[in-house]
């Protein structure tokens, strides 16, 4: 069984496209809570995980102005630690007006090239009004 490490670093994000989801007037619109969004970001990661332009897909669930909860795939190309691959994260979140919290694993298979076999989760905060966010990522090679 393969130690776990742990690697931390930043992101920043770009490109948030967000969408509603149904027609206006009608339950999930973007005028009534609850309601449904699709996001499509471009995230940077640097530090322990290095990879540029991800490709991260949300839908989020309003259940407030300002509140909610999402999920998500993000599929990143570069390296963990100086070892080159991809793989794909797995996102849960929540947020409010003060930012959001989310934890991520790995899906499993998912790793390519000297990324074969990992496994991990982790996780950040972000509070709104950051430039860059802090993560944490505790990860294993098979």
């Amino acid at each position: 069984m393969p130690t776990p490490v742990e690697t931390r670093g930043r992101f920043t994000f770009a490109d948030w496209e967000e969408t509603p989801v149904g027609a206006p007037g009608t339950p999930g619109a973007p005028d009534a809570t609850p309601r449904l969004a699709h996001a499509h970001v471009a995230n940077t990661f640097t530090g322990g995980v290095e990879a540029a332009g991800t490709s991260c897909d949300y839908t989020i669930a309003y259940t407030g102005e300002n509140t909610g909860s999402y999920s998500g795939m993000e599929l990143l190309s570069g390296s963990v630690d100086g070892r080159k691959g991809s793989f794909v994260l797995e996102e849960r979140g929540t947020f409010d007006a003060g930012g959001t919290v989310c934890r991520f694993e790995v899906v499993a298979g998912s790793g390519t090239g000297d990324l074969v076999g990992l496994t991990g989760s982790g996780g950040f905060t972000y509070r709104h009004g950051d430039t860059s966010v802090e993560y944490a990522f505790t990860y294993a090679l098979a």
